[in-house]
This record gives C-alpha cells, structure tokens and sequence, in this order.
C-alpha cells in the first residue's frame, strides 16, 4: 500500500489524498483492473473504505481508498465541507489519477462505495462511462436520507426548514461567523434514534473506528446541496452498467438500495442480501464483510 497525494482535476484547487492499494504480486510491468473505493459521510480512507480496498487487492485488483475534497488528508476550504456534487466528481478526479498510471487497465476500471460513497459513486457512473462496473454497500443516496429521514418516513417538502438552515448558515459564513455545523452520525451516544445509528456514534466516535481526520460532522452550508440531490438521476436512462448492490436483511437504509435496483437502466443488476446484518456491519464486522467481498471480487472480476 501505498500513500499518494494527485491534483482534483475538476477545476478545483485541492489536492486529494489516497491509499493504493496493491495485488500481493503486483509486478509494475503489467496491467491491472482498479477500483475506486469511496468512504462515507464523513468517513475518511483509513476506515471502512480503506478495509474493502485491501480486500479487493488480495483478490487481484489496483484499489484506492481516498479522502474527499475538503474532508480527511484531502485539502480544501472549508474544512468538512459535504458537497454531493463534488464528491461524485471526486470519483472521476481519482479515475483520472488512475488513467496515468501505467500499470492500470484503462479499459477495465471499476467502483464501490459505502453508505454516502456508494451513492455517490453511482451517481459518477451515470456521469462518467468509464466506470465499467458497480459495486455497492449499504448504500445511502444522502439526499434521500436527509429529506425523506432515516426511515423514509418525512414527505420531501417537510425538509424546506433544513433548506432554509443551510442558507442561513451561508450568510453567516460570509459574514466571518463561526462556521455552523451539521452531525453526519450522532455525535453523542444519547442523540441517537435506535441502536443501528447508536452503533454509528460508536463506529465514528469510540475506539471501534474513531479516527483523527474524521470529526463525523459537516459545515451546516452543506444543506443547500444535500437536500435536492439524487444520486440517482437519470439512472433509469444511463446507469447502464453491471451493478451489484450488497445491503444487510436488517439495515435500515436498504431502502434505498431497493429503490436504485428498481430505477437503474443496467441489464446486468444484482442484489446481495447478508442475512442478519443491519447498515453498520458491513462497515467493520468480519463476516459480514468476509461474505460482501465474496460476491464483490467474483462480481468485478466478471465485469471488468
């Protein structure tokens, strides 16, 4: 494994930041499927991202883990930004950085995600044709969650007042305020709803998974982009790529992977259900993620 650092090539000044990962016999000479892997709402690559990245080069492949613009070692200002139209164009910077690699098969270049990422990277697809497959776990379309709530139980137009939060809390930026802030999990043990999003506290804030470059929150600002977002639009016209979407029987988010599944144009769709496993243990539980990477690998190794 290696660290490597490459510039965003959307026109931003930010540089990302990036774990590759590498076969056991990687020989530099020859050529290489690769996977772009991308890590939560407010996640950073050392965590459950940068786990499945690890595990798919054993199984053969190039894979980077990296950190998002504004977010982990990535730079940009503000700090903690979440723009959902950003971090799907991370997805095809870091497949830029990967195209100038000379042991990577340009032709042969796939992506996961996890949670957020997950969306995200099915939103790149739509965009960018040369992610040739799809791979997803426990996936969240952010917009989803955050308008229609964890549950998909609040109507879309309920969520104007978060709308109107993340304006607010642009005029008070400008203003040279103190940047206000949004959790992306709870940040104390007692602010969540139900033992799946308690165990997300646990994950991103105790030493299950709680790492230093990520806060587990979000500029307040981030709203005015988050809550009209679909990471699925169009894709009933142009994710036209093999797509293998893997959810747990008791995640609370399955939800929306049901719902990409149903509007995904792809002719080549699956859905891998691990049984008695809810959205957080696929992002750290051994067997859970043993049985992802068992259908994952023979997945893209298939399709790319």
């Amino acid at each position: 494994m290696n660290r490597v650092t490459f510039p965003n090539t959307n026109g931003l000044d930010i540089t990302l930041a990036g774990l590759i990962n590498f076969p056991a016999d990687f020989d530099e000479s020859k050529i290489y499927p690769a996977i772009v892997v991308s890590h939560p709402g407010g996640g950073v690559k050392e965590q459950t991202a940068g786990t499945y990245a690890k595990k798919l080069a054993e199984n053969g492949f190039i894979a980077i883990a990296y950190d998002a613009s504004y977010q982990g070692e990535s730079t940009g200002e503000p700090r903690q930004l979440e723009n959902p139209h950003v971090r799907t164009e991370d997805v095809s910077a870091v497949i830029d950085y990967l195209t100038t690699l000379n042991y990577v098969d340009n032709d042969r270049i796939g992506a996961m995600g996890i949670c957020a990422g997950a969306g995200y990277t099915a939103n790149a697809a739509i965009n960018d044709r040369r992610i040739k497959a799809v791979g997803t776990v426990s996936m969240v379309n952010i917009g989803q969650m955050f308008r229609n709530g964890w549950d998909n139980n609040v109507k879309d137009s309920d969520a104007l007042p978060y709308i109107e939060a993340g304006s607010g809390a642009r005029t008070s930026d400008a203003s040279g305020a103190e940047i206000a802030t949004i959790p992306m999990a709870p940040l104390k043990e007692e602010d969540a709803p139900n033992e799946e999003l308690r165990q997300a506290w646990e994950y991103y804030h105790t030493d299950r998974a709680a790492y230093c470059t990520a806060p587990g929150f979000a500029t307040a600002r981030s709203l005015t982009q988050i809550i009209t977002y679909d990471a699925f639009f169009k894709a009933e016209a142009f994710l036209t790529q093999p797509l293998l979407t893997v959810v747990g029987s008791d995640a609370g988010s399955k939800w929306m992977s049901d719902d990409l599944m149903a509007r995904a144009a792809s002719s080549d769709k699956q859905m891998y259900v691990v049984d008695g496993a809810n959205h957080m243990d696929l992002y750290d539980g051994e067997s859970p993620i043993a049985e992802a990477i068992g259908v994952l690998a023979p997945f893209f190794k298939r399709t790319l």
